[in-house]
């Protein structure tokens, strides 16, 4: 089949490797405009774009993509269909209607649950057990369209929204080829969705990370994992800005306030939370590099009985 296909981060990388060593014609890989990284702002290619340039396929980067002239480039790929992975903003009608067979979407949770921008980083924080993949036919709405695969991926204790990202996006590179040789024969069985069972989630926004050590040691756990690598979970000690990179949930009863120092060992400092200890062994100080506890409390001394958060 002649596809374009749409994305632009890591996630969506693998799907469209899949599509290409699969032989389909890709007509168009569309992709975010490049935009400006670091201090001296350069501008940076979205890894999508990254995979395309090195594979000679053609690249169009709309800024808005409802717009008339993005469309009529559209209307020139002639694709059979559009496969949709993480591509960051919302299809018109005419655009999903132009395809033979429509656009696809790769969506990283089991609909009808989880619609929406960020359904791997709730999935971690809300401490699910199971996640996976939804192949849907796309409509209007947001993540409402009939859902013609599914596939679950467990969710480790370990898994943070980068390595979780990184499973979904291999189980929807396994999925799309299959998925896309069964539209084309005429081969599924679209489900519309329960709505009734749906969820909506939007954007990560950075204030989530602020740590609120009220709340018990599992919750703040699976909020570090949920939002590393971004846009990641802090609080603050001294008045400067503590990132928590990596920490555990201890089987300790707290002894203290919550977000005190409970005590400190040579790898991990404890802190005391609203239900339960928190072990954190890995963190990073407003002006320092990423860093494990151990080589941390080299260079800053941390007492029992200190709080964090101010």
């Amino acid at each position: 089949m002649k596809v374009v296909f749409m994305g632009t981060p890591d996630f969506s990388v693998g799907a469209l490797e899949a599509i290409w060593k699969a032989g389909h014609e890709i007509t168009a890989v569309v992709t975010q405009p490049d935009k400006p990284k670091g201090r001296g702002g350069k501008l940076q290619m979205s890894p999508v774009k990254e995979f395309a340039v090195s594979r000679g396929l053609p690249v169009f980067q709309p800024v808005r993509i409802k717009r008339p002239e993005a469309v009529e480039q559209l209307k020139t790929y002639e694709a059979d269909i559009f496969v949709v992975a993480a591509f960051g903003q919302i299809l018109s009608q005419e655009i999903l209607d132009m395809p033979r067979f429509g656009c696809v979407n790769i969506h990283a949770s089991l609909l009808p649950r989880y619609r929406g921008s960020s359904p791997i980083q709730w999935a971690l924080i809300n401490g699910d057990k199971m996640t996976g993949v939804t192949i849907m036919q796309m409509d209007a709405g947001v993540d409402t369209g009939d859902m013609l695969m599914k596939s679950e991926v467990e969710i480790a204790p370990s898994d943070t929204y980068a390595s979780l990202s990184d499973k979904l996006a291999q189980a929807g590179a396994q999925m799309i080829i299959p998925a896309l040789a069964a539209i084309e024969k005429g081969e599924v069985t679209p489900t519309p969705q329960d709505d009734s069972l749906s969820c909506h989630v939007g954007m990560i926004d950075k204030n989530m990370g602020k740590i609120d050590f009220s709340r018990s040691a599992e919750e703040i756990d699976r909020l570090i994992r949920g939002l590393n690598p971004w846009p990641s979970a802090y609080t603050f000690y001294k008045g400067k800005t503590l990132k928590i990179w990596e920490a555990f949930p201890v089987q300790e009863s707290a002894d203290g306030e919550p977000g005190s120092i409970q005590r400190t060992e040579k790898d991990a400092v404890y802190i005391n939370t609203g239900n339960g200890v928190l072990k954190v062994t890995q963190l990073q100080l407003e002006g320092k590099k990423r860093m494990l506890v151990r080589d941390f409390l080299l260079g800053c001394r941390i007492e029992k009985g200190e709080m964090l958060g101010c």
